[in-house]
């Protein structure tokens, strides 16, 4: 399976802050990887430039076998791109928005009018079809905005937090959609907030914390880094004391125990596997650059992996 997605060194200064510091990335043809990382660490930052919205200052990038910066046109060509607000026109119907794009992507009047049919289906806005974006809900123009990303299907996909404002049955449908589009070889990039839609959909998730990719691999096996288990520690009210992951051993959860400290004599003990949660608090705490045994896993992951 061939890489569509290459980025390799990438850096990228805003002023005396530097955003990108050196990532690499790559995405394999025909696949979903979710990218993780806190609000700040780049995520859309990236997405603008592997779409050619923002130039990068160092380092290569290709999307489709095209650099994005000596070939911009034909990257432009072979993308899709949904940001995280609305790009709709407030004076047309959300069909006539639809249409419109539709026209613009190229397809004919007909088959224009098809494709907008299907999309208003697809994300519940038939019953809206004719009214103006402008009395639309922020949900209902965000449904409207994914749809319009998706009129054609080009070799690649970016979704920056695309369920952000949906609710719980608009979210699910993107989700089916998301499946579909990798079924049919789409390549898709998506940022998210939502742990569970990565782990969801993501045939491999990669975490981007302080401008770097820490760790990249699938949900199982960035789950392995924090270990085996997690250790909760409940008092009597039910009410969560501290959590440590263990390596799955009795000496690591008589480690995690002593961790805990006297207090684990009084309360009630509780194991679980690692989550996503873990995963993405544990790398996204760690500085770039430590030694910690987890840390240097997720480095050797990412190089493996990715």
């Amino acid at each position: 399976m061939t890489d569509i997605i290459a980025v390799s060194g990438l850096r990228k200064s805003f002023g005396t802050t530097e955003v990108l510091r050196g990532l690499d990335l790559t995405v394999a043809r025909g696949t979903v990887l979710a990218l993780l990382g806190p609000n700040g660490a780049g995520k859309t930052t990236l997405i603008s430039i592997l779409s050619t919205l923002v130039r990068p200052d160092a380092g290569t990038v290709t999307v489709a076998g095209h650099d994005v910066a000596r070939e911009p046109e034909a990257v432009k060509a072979a993308i899709s791109l949904t940001g995280q607000s609305a790009a709709v026109d407030d004076v047309l119907t959300g069909a006539e928005n639809l249409r419109m794009m539709g026209r613009l992507s190229g397809l004919t009047r007909s088959a224009a009018a098809r494709r907008a049919d299907e999309l208003l289906a697809r994300f519940d806005l038939v019953e809206a079809r004719g009214r103006r974006v402008k009395t639309y809900s922020g949900g209902m123009r965000r449904r409207l905005d994914l749809a319009i990303s998706l009129l054609s299907t080009p070799p690649v996909v970016f979704l920056d937090e695309p369920t952000t404002g949906l609710d719980t049955r608009a979210r699910a449908a993107l989700w089916d959609i998301i499946r579909d589009l990798a079924a049919t070889g789409t390549t898709v990039l998506l940022t998210t907030q939502y742990l569970e839609e990565a782990d969801q959909l993501a045939d491999r998730i990669a975490v981007l914390a302080q401008g770097r990719i820490v760790a990249q691999g699938t949900a199982a096996e960035l789950k392995a880094l924090v270990g085996g288990e997690v250790v909760s520690l409940v008092d009597a009210s039910g009410e969560l004391v501290r959590e440590l992951p263990t390596d799955g051993t009795v000496e690591g959860l008589r480690a995690a125990l002593d961790a805990m400290g006297t207090d684990a004599a009084t309360a009630s003990v509780q194991l679980r596997r690692p989550s996503l949660d873990d995963v993405f608090l544990h790398l996204t705490s760690t500085p770039t650059g430590a030694d910690s045994d987890t840390d240097s896993r997720g480095r050797e992951l990412a190089a493996t992996k990715g």
